[in-house]
């Protein structure tokens, strides 16, 4: 008997591209936990280059000149092994606004610094950019953007991913407090996606 063709299944096809010209700078705001990370990473895949605020920190805080100042203003028990103990840094920083504000002098200007560097390096190369910075109102780098996003998520959803990141409770309103309300950054934003 002969045997019956089978389809073979589609390739998977590539997102479609985001190239608009000129490029563009999109902020993306939300609130904590309402899944940015995930939003943003749909947007690289269609091509912008992701600047993350998060990321550039992380790397900035395991420089020897950051930990070093780190532990001369905050205390040597936040660096551990050469590196920022990062679960003890927020702990501290979050219960005492001035160990909070301290640690933003040490650490936000460079990482500032690494922003402005991706978005010439971007605009060297033609590239649209993906914004994704916490305090991307609070520290004047909306007015960089030509659009604003704003993730959303219900109270419900943020709690969830909050225990699930281990947090204690009442953690997420302690960071959020240090932000821009939702309703500013909803505000400010021309498009919503609800994740």
């Amino acid at each position: 008997m002969p045997r019956m063709p089978v389809d073979e299944p589609a390739a998977p096809t590539s997102p479609e591209p985001f190239r608009p010209r000129p490029p563009v700078v999109i902020g993306l705001v939300g609130g904590v936990a309402a899944g940015k990370s995930t939003v943003a990473a749909l947007f690289a895949k269609h091509g912008l280059r992701h600047v993350d605020a998060d990321q550039l920190a992380r790397a900035v805080s395991e420089t020897p000149a950051v930990l070093q100042q780190v532990a001369h203003e905050l205390g040597p028990e936040l660096v551990r092994d050469g590196r920022l103990d990062r679960a003890a840094t927020a702990a501290f920083v979050f219960r005492d606004p001035s160990a909070r504000q301290r640690l933003e002098a040490i650490v936000h200007p460079p990482v500032r610094a690494a922003i402005e560097a991706e978005l010439a390096a971007a605009r060297a190369a033609g590239e649209s950019v993906l914004l994704d910075v916490p305090l991307l109102l609070e520290n004047g780098l909306v007015e960089r953007c030509d659009h604003v996003v704003f993730v959303a998520a219900s109270d419900a959803v943020r709690a969830a991913r909050a225990k699930a990141r281990g947090w204690v409770d009442g953690e997420l309103d302690r960071r959020e407090a240090n932000q821009a309300t939702l309703a500013s950054k909803r505000a400010r934003a021309e498009a919503v996606v609800h994740n």
